[in-house]
């Protein structure tokens, strides 16, 4: 994407984590916050004297901040020139603010008609909800229907990690403003690419969904592990307490493998086991059973056992053992990124290109670290610079 120049215009994580995707394919990033800064710098800070915030670097590195009140007129002129020069406009504000403050796209399509105008809502751009605020744990998680199914019956729904809603719908839109940048090549035509927290969520929840929307109904929902209708897809714990999952999504095929690893052979005759319809009817039996076996070994130790039976199975590993997994290096997760401090390591975004670098040309911006030089790169004078700094148009 280098060539390509975006104007972002969001808080918070989800349309910040777009700009940051396409930051790194080379895109040239203007990051337009508020005079007192994009809410997300302060949520976080490691607390030492030089406090760093890890969590916004991730999704803002590789950009340059400008500090503008877009509010005010002169704010707003000055943004739409910014625009103006732009490929792509990127947004996650609240659609009648965004009419307010005449930067909606209707508006900005009038003035540039080969404007990608892409934004991020929680709940879709139309309909009596479209201004409904919400974060990712309530459109991603809450409201598409992924909180319910995986909550076990009798217990409250779980909570969702952080910005994991936000991370998969800034993935989202940038396709779509992949997607459309491709067209535009064709047509010489923009066009308005927007993605919600909630679509998002219904999409990765898309099985149920679809059962609900076809056929009336939905798989089963949040049953607890004591009563996997499948006890081969299953989590399991070792004897220190480490957890791992059994991923025998073909049961009658990888069932003889794991009745090796178990050292159990009558299970294969037992009839309570020797097939799925009997393994789910005496689902709680066969788990527990399983439970007392595998609380013998350390995971490790049925690690080489599950490979020598060909057993298909993963660790349940903490974040902090992902940091140190050899494969997840070998995979290419991570990437060598200018910060304040220096070059560190980051966690890459995760798509590759056999013949493309992908590589943040910048270190995350503190606010409004820009505004002079872009500014000056339009043309602007000292003068005139000093003069939206004493308005208090720009920081």
């Amino acid at each position: 994407m280098r060539g390509v120049r975006v104007v972002e215009l969001a808080q918070w994580i989800s349309a910040p984590a777009t700009a940051a995707i396409m930051a790194d394919w080379g895109a040239e990033i203007l990051k337009v916050e508020p005079i007192n800064g994009d809410p997300f710098r302060w949520i976080f800070t490691t607390g030492t004297s030089d406090s760093v915030n890890v969590l916004f670097e991730l999704d803002n590195r590789g950009k340059r901040s400008l500090a503008i009140d877009v509010s005010r007129d002169e704010g707003r002129e000055l943004l739409v020139e910014l625009i103006n020069d732009a490929d792509v406009f990127l947004t996650n504000m609240r659609p009648q603010w965004l009419e307010k403050c005449r930067i909606d796209y209707e508006t900005l399509a009038a003035e540039c008609p080969r404007l990608i105008y892409a934004s991020i809502t929680g709940y879709g751009s139309n309909g009596e909800q479209r201004d409904r605020q919400s974060y990712d744990i309530g459109g991603f998680w809450a409201r598409s229907g992924l909180a319910f199914a995986h909550t076990v019956e009798g217990q409250a729904p779980p909570t969702l990690r952080g910005a994991c809603g936000d991370h998969t719908t800034g993935m989202t839109l940038s396709a779509g403003v992949a997607a459309a940048l491709f067209e535009r090549e064709r047509t010489g035509k923009g066009q308005h690419v927007t993605t919600s927290l909630m679509r998002t969520g219904m999409y990765i929840l898309g099985q149920d969904i679809t059962m609900s929307l076809r056929l009336g109904g939905s798989l089963p929902m949040g049953g607890a592990r004591e009563d996997a209708g499948n006890p081969m897809m299953n989590s399991y714990c070792d004897r220190d307490g480490k957890w791992f999952w059994l991923l025998g999504l073909q049961p009658d095929r990888m069932w003889p493998s794991a009745v090796r690893a178990v050292d159990r052979p009558e299970w294969l005759e037992d009839e309570r086991f020797n097939s799925l319809p009997s393994r789910r009817q005496h689902a709680r039996e066969l788990v527990q059973l399983l439970d007392e076996i595998f609380a013998t070994k350390t995971r490790d130790e049925w690690g080489e056992i599950f490979t020598r039976e060909d057993v298909w199975w993963e660790p349940v590993m903490s974040p902090h053992e992902v940091v140190a997994d050899p494969q997840v290096e070998a995979a290419g997760a991570w990437i060598q990124a200018p910060a304040a401090e220096g070059i560190v390591t980051m966690l890459n975004t995760p798509i590759d290109f056999s013949d493309s670098s992908v590589e943040p040309a910048l270190p995350c911006p503190q606010l409004g670290e820009h505004t002079d030089e872009v500014l000056l790169e339009r043309g602007y004078d000292w003068e005139r610079i000093v003069e939206l700094k004493v308005a208090g148009i720009v920081l």
